[in-house]
């Protein structure tokens, strides 16, 4: 029986809990203290930055240019802060 995730070259998923109680819901948003612990991958970040800024998502930051590659802060709906990231391609 599968587990209902996709499978394959490309998949991804990615599984939320929900918070159960007053303590936990109080965290919501704020699990890392305001830090980025999540990270989405690009292979055409003007692109992706493009259609999210098109579509509402709200970035922290202008894109960037670092040794690692092209990268923007964003928000999710809850507060939880994202790269947006497109690595440097790899030196020959």
């Amino acid at each position: 029986m599968g587990s209902g995730l996709a499978s394959g070259a490309g998949a991804t998923a990615l599984l939320l809990a929900r918070a159960v109680d007053d303590a936990q819901q109080a965290r919501v948003g704020d699990q890392t203290g305001g830090r980025v612990f999540l990270f989405l991958e690009s292979d055409d970040f003007s692109r992706d930055y493009e259609r999210m800024a098109g579509a509402g998502v709200t970035f922290i930051e202008e894109p960037r240019i670092e040794a690692y590659g092209t990268v923007a802060v964003f928000e999710d709906l809850y507060g939880n802060r994202w790269d947006l990231i497109e690595p440097a391609s790899p030196r020959c």
